[in-house]
C-alpha cells in the first residue's frame, strides 16, 4: 500500500511539473540557497574583522570550536563514569572485610560542561516562565473583565513593563540575599535570582495579550453565558478561555522569547552556571579560541530560541478551537 501511495505521490508530481517544482524551490531550495550566501558572507566578512583575540571566527572556526565542545564533554563524561566506578570498587573492598560497613556514592563535582550549561539554561528560563504565566493569565483574565481594575493597574503595568533586566537584577540580588537565607537551600541563590528577574521581565506580553483577549470576547458568547446563567467561574472556563487562546498564546509566545532573551543577561550577572555564565567566562578568558566559542554559544542560543517558539506554536495549533486559523 505505501508503494501505491508513492507512485501515486510521483505520478501527481510529474502531472505539473512545474508548478509542483516552484513549491518545491520555494519550501527548500530557497531557504538553502539563502543560508549558503549567509554562510559565504560570513566567512569572507570574518577574515577582515581583526581583534585583540585574532580574527573573527568563521564558519570553519565555529564548526572546530562546536567539536572541541562535544569532545570536552565527552572526556568529562569518561570522568564521571571513572569517578562513580571507583567509589563502587572502594565500597565493594570494604563490604567484603565488614558487612555492616557504611557505604556511599559521593556525586561528581567536575566543572559543568557547554551541554551542561544548556541544560542549566532551559531548566531557569522554563521554571522563570512557567511562574510568570502563572501570575500572568490569571491576572489577565482578572482586568480582562473588570474594566475599573484594568484602569487602577494599567498605569503600574505600563511603568514597569519597559524596564530592563538589567535594572532589576540588582533589586533581585539584594532581595533574595535577605530573604532566601538557609543552612541547606535546595536551591542557588543564583538560580533563584535569575528565575525571578526571567518572571518580572516576561509577564508582561501574557499579562496584557490575555486581558485584551478576555475583553473582546463577542457579545454573541456573552449572551449565550447569560442565557445560560453560567457562574462566573464555568463563564470563565466555557466562554472566556477558549475565545482567548489564541492572544493568550500570542502572549506567551512573546513572552517565551523575551524569558530566553533575558535570561542570558541574568546569568551573566548572576553568574548562574548556564549559557549566560558560558559566554561571560569565556569573554573573560581571552584566549584565541574564546571567540570562536562565543559564537558556538550565540547560534546554540538562537536555535534554541527557535525550537522553544516552534514548540509553543505546535501547543497553540493543538489547543486552540479554530483548526483553520494561521498560524506562524
Amino acid at each position: 500500500m505505501s508503494n501505491t501511495s508513492a507512485l501515486s505521490g510521483i505520478s501527481a508530481f510529474f502531472e505539473n511539473p512545474i508548478t509542483n517544482f516552484g513549491k518545491l524551490a520555494k519550501s527548500l531550495l530557497v531557504p538553502l540557497i539563502g543560508l549558503a550566501i549567509f554562510l559565504v558572507c560570513w566567512e569572507i566578512g570574518a577574515k577582515s574583522v581583526k581583534t585583540s583575540l585574532g580574527a573573527f571566527p568563521g564558519p570553519v572556526a565555529v564548526y572546530e570550536q562546536s567539536i572541541n565542545l562535544i569532545n570536552e564533554h565527552q572526556a568529562e563524561r569518561d570522568k564521571e563514569i571513572d569517578f562513580i566506578k571507583r567509589q563502587e570498587e572502594r565500597n565493594a573492598k570494604k563490604l567484603a572485610k565488614n558487612p555492616d560497613a557504611k557505604v556511599k556514592i559521593r556525586p561528581y563535582t567536575g566543572n559543568p560542561t557547554f551541554f551542561d550549561q544548556i541544560g542549566t539554561s532551559l531548566i531557569t528560563v522554563l521554571s522563570g516562565f512557567i511562574l510568570a504565566s502563572l501570575i500572568a493569565i490569571p491576572g489577565g483574565i482578572m482586568i480582562g473583565l473588570n474594566n475599573t481594575l484594568y484602569s487602577a493597574l494599567n498605569p503600574l503595568i505600563q511603568l514597569f513593563k519597559p524596564v530592563s533586566p538589567l535594572a532589576w537584577l540588582p533589586l533581585v540580588t539584594m532581595v533574595v540575599s535577605a530573604v532566601y537565607v538557609s543552612n541547606d537551600p535546595m536551591f542557588a541563590k543564583s538560580f533563584i535570582t535569575s528565575l525571578i528577574t526571567v518572571s518580572l521581565c516576561s509577564l508582561w506580553p501574557t499579562l496584557l495579550n490575555t486581558a485584551v483577549g478576555v475583553s473582546t470576547i463577542s457579545k454573541d458568547l456573552q449572551n449565550v453565558s447569560q442565557v445560560l446563567r453560567l457562574n462566573w467561574f464555568t463563564h470563565v472556563i466555557k466562554i472566556v478561555l477558549p475565545s482567548a487562546i489564541p492572544m493568550i498564546f500570542t502572549g506567551l509566545r512573546l513572552s517565551l522569547g523575551i524569558a530566553w532573551m533575558v535570561l542570558i543577561a541574568a546569568e551573566m550577572l548572576a553568574q548562574n552556571p548556564g549559557l549566560g555564565k558560558f559566554v561571560w567566562d569565556e569573554f573573560q578568558n581571552g584566549s584565541s579560541s574564546s571567540l570562536g566559542r562565543i559564537m558556538v554559544a550565540v547560534l546554540v542560543i538562537g536555535l534554541i530560541g527557535f525550537m522553544l517558539d516552534r514548540i509553543m506554536l505546535f501547543l497553540q495549533r493543538k489547543v486552540s478551537w479554530d483548526k483553520t486559523a494561521i498560524t506562524r
